[in-house]
């Protein structure tokens, strides 16, 4: 065992809870704190399961469970005979609420970059003037774009707007702005609606995220209005990998 290896096993003995619960869970929780206090970090290597049972002296099922379930959970990573890591923590979205996601991934301190793939006026569909509650051929914008968190893609961002509302969308620069900012700052957000899914990606949409054809995406489909009227309806697709949403519920 390397010295590193000892010290932090002897750490993590340090913060094993003092209360009357099943080993494996007080290991759990000794684990997640130091995840969560930042002390072990992302892709860090964390004692194996032989290295905690002969450290600590635990049951190798003790220590099994608690591995395996924090893996579940998302808190580590376990790679066939390389060992077991902190995971890459998901970016994440408030559920029940509507963010620019610029700012979602400043907040988590790390780089935003938008590619501008469309950018058109349009007469709408019968689909696009049903999402909208419009005529069809009422004039509409269509836009798409790949939202980047330190250059790897987490977002493709389709949108179709009514024209009437936003004057001037086609003519803004989303590499400057998200589409999010323009829209609030000229018809503010009154009323939401968004449906989420789980879906497999097509083969533009793997290769605009840079993921294979096997992994599965979580999709929003979200309206939103000012007043009485539809402003847009978007298609907000994100890796299943490197996104999760989140919701708090009162009490």
């Amino acid at each position: 065992m390397t010295a590193p290896t000892s010290t932090l096993l002897s750490n993590l003995f340090d913060d094993l809870p003092d209360t009357p619960q099943p080993i494996y869970a007080k290991l759990k929780q000794a684990i997640s704190l130091k995840i969560s206090s930042g002390e072990w970090q992302a892709n860090q290597r964390v004692p194996s399961e032989a290295e905690v049972v002969n450290a600590l002296g635990m049951s190798r099922m003790t220590v099994n469970r608690a591995l395996r379930e924090l893996t579940a959970e998302g808190l580590l990573v376990r790679h066939q005979g390389l060992g077991t890591f902190v995971a890459e923590k998901k970016a994440h979205s408030a559920l029940f609420e509507v963010h620019n996601i610029a700012e979602e991934i400043s907040a988590r301190g790390h780089q935003h970059r938008a590619q501008l793939l469309v950018l058109e006026s349009a007469k709408a569909s019968v689909e696009e003037a049903m999402m909208l509650g419009v005529r069809t051929n009422h004039e509409i914008y269509r836009s798409v774009v790949l939202h980047f968190e330190n250059e790897l893609p987490i977002q493709i961002e389709e949108r179709v707007v009514n024209a009437k509302l936003t004057p001037d969308y086609d003519k803004q620069d989303f590499t400057q702005q998200t589409s999010y900012a323009y829209l609030m700052s000229v018809a503010p957000m009154t009323e939401g609606e968004h449906l989420v899914e789980a879906i497999l990606p097509s083969e533009l949409e793997c290769q605009r995220l840079q993921i294979s054809s096997q992994e599965p995406c979580l999709q929003i489909k979200r309206r939103t209005w000012s007043g009485e009227d539809i402003v847009t309806a978007a298609r907000l697709l994100h890796p299943g990998s490197r996104f999760q949403l989140f919701g708090h519920f009162g009490r």
